[in-house]
């Protein structure tokens, strides 16, 4: 596999140059309602129900920051399997199938299982608040609907030999054509230790804002890690397998001085190419502090008592 070039990865600057767009994007009421009203490409289920999205944004998450604009979760996204242009995800994805869509736990567990997407939809959901920041200097503040990942596993057993869990999207050239770019490992994949992905804010999304999950943010199955960089946060899950080695994911693959295993947010350790100590919030102006584990320290540090997190970046 040869190793990508710094120069075909998403430097920070290209978000900066879209800075006046989005600002307008996310606060323009017309822009909003634009979105807002489009219509979703899945069926409500009862596990996501409908809401409108004026009738949420009003709200904050635990820290009191304000939920980010409907119009900028959905409109400006990274999907490479489709474009590496953010603002062109939702269009190029619009025609995704996603029904049928069956997802593969397998591995080192008791009871490997293939699970339809709606035996998914139907296990216990809840709503949660997430900060999701982005490697590239950016972030948001949104509201996600799923089940902890917990609960799946505890669906198939993972013997004692399994330490990783290894996610896998979809492989459909076709429909994704992001994927016949040459510089990736395609399929995407990614990974978590298994005590991380146990751990209770580890999220398997299923909705967003009320309503299904739309292609461009990882229809129909897609994880929320919180605390770490939102490329782990891997989309349309296809495979989710229990293993005894640390997966190697796309991007530390493509890009493994700039990108690790981990990729736990840490304003201490720089992205290769520019600082990680501060971000800017999608609908604000002037840039915020990033905090450590991007604000879920309380809830995570334990996790990593003893590791360097400089050398496990």
């Amino acid at each position: 596999m040869k190793k990508i070039p710094s120069s075909e990865i998403t430097p920070e600057h290209l978000y900066h140059q879209r800075r006046s767009f989005m600002t307008r994007l996310a606060l323009t009421p017309a822009a909003l309602a634009a979105v807002a009203c489009a219509a979703p490409t899945q069926q409500t289920t009862a596990a996501t129900p409908t809401i409108p999205p004026q009738a949420l944004e009003s709200r904050t998450d635990e820290l009191g920051d304000p939920l980010t604009a409907y119009a900028a979760v959905t409109g400006y996204n990274n999907f490479y399997e489709f474009t590496t242009d953010k603002e062109r995800v939702a269009a190029s994805s619009a025609s995704f199938v996603t029904s049928p869509w069956n997802v593969v736990v397998d591995g080192l567990v008791a009871k490997p299982t293939t699970f339809a997407i709606e035996d998914l939809r139907a296990i216990q959901s809840e709503e949660r608040i997430y900060r999701l920041r982005c490697v590239e200097g950016w972030s948001m503040v949104i509201p996600w609907y799923g089940f902890p990942l917990h609960r799946l596993l505890a669906k198939v057993e993972p013997t004692s030999a399994a330490k990783y869990v290894r996610f896998e999207t979809l492989y459909d050239p076709e429909q994704m054509p992001g994927q016949k770019e040459p510089w990736y490992t395609w399929p995407y994949a990614e990974g978590l230790r298994l005590d991380e992905a146990m751990h209770d804010l580890t999220l398997m999304v299923t909705g967003v804002y009320g309503s299904p999950l739309p292609n461009q943010n990882g229809a129909p199955l897609r994880l929320a890690v919180p605390w770490k960089y939102g490329f782990k946060s891997i989309k349309s899950i296809v495979r989710i397998s229990l293993v005894d080695e640390q997966p190697t994911s796309l991007w530390m693959a493509a890009a493994p001085d700039e990108y690790g295993f981990y990729a736990n947010v840490n304003p201490r350790v720089n992205h290769p190419r520019w600082s990680q100590a501060d971000e800017r919030r999608i609908g604000e102006l002037g840039r915020r502090q990033t905090l450590m584990f991007n604000g879920y320290a309380d809830e995570v540090a334990s996790l990593y008592t003893g590791l360097d997190l400089r050398k496990f970046y």
